[in-house]
């Protein structure tokens, strides 16, 4: 059994997603980050690192644990043998578009979100730097999906792993030049009109709802 500890984020949303189209029966364990419990010492023998989501799946055996997203999407990918070629230039081109939101546009998107919403201390450059550099990179995919349906040729881990933090960005930055990636829109709309996407994201805003009271 897959135990998947989660929460409703743009990272959290990931794996519900990748369970989801891949078939996979698991049970959903919400981690309210708010409250701290990423950083409890139960948490913390699954990710050292302090940071939903992560994976356990029991074996026989032993139990395997997995952590940090975008490992989570490969792990269940090989393990299915979905949403990723097992080979070939289709493989390299997943991964590349997989590893550019993991080292793109998660870490500038949370940190203008961060600095513009959260932080104790506005600061205008910090603000605008992850701001316009946030907006570059979403044009960046939308400039690759004028001509294609899907990131990297058929539905793969590269749109999953893509779509919540695209989903965040151009709804927060649509007034601020967001708005013009109609490409990109249009993928957002493809991807989220996918019923595993529907039914992913249904489940994460019940068991938030649930788990707050």
């Amino acid at each position: 059994m897959i135990n998947l500890y989660t929460w409703q984020t743009p990272n959290g949303e990931k794996p519900v997603i990748m369970l989801e189209e891949c078939g996979l029966d698991y049970r959903l364990h919400m981690i309210d980050i708010s409250g701290g419990e990423q950083k409890t010492p139960d948490f913390l023998a699954i990710n050292p690192n302090g940071k939903i989501p992560a994976l356990v799946e029991q074996g026989e055996a032993s139990n395997q644990r997995v952590f940090e997203s975008g490992s989570i999407l490969i792990y269940l990918a090989e393990k299915t043998g979905k949403f990723l070629p097992s080979q070939g230039p289709e493989r390299v081109e997943t991964l590349s578009w997989t590893f550019f939101q993991v080292g793109n546009t998660g870490p500038m998107l949370g940190q203008w979100h961060h600095f513009d919403s959260a932080a104790d201390e506005r600061l205008p450059y910090a603000i605008g730097r992850y701001r316009d550099e946030s907006i570059r990179l979403l044009g960046v995919l939308d400039s690759h999906l004028k001509d294609r349906e899907y990131l990297a040729g058929d539905y793969s881990i590269a749109d999953i792993i893509n779509f919540g933090w695209v989903r965040s960005g151009i709804s927060g930055l649509k007034d601020q030049g967001a708005g013009q990636f109609s490409a990109l829109m249009d993928w957002v709309e493809r991807v989220g009109s996918r019923p595993a996407v529907k039914t992913a994201l249904d489940k994460l805003d019940q068991a938030k709802r649930a788990k707050s009271g």
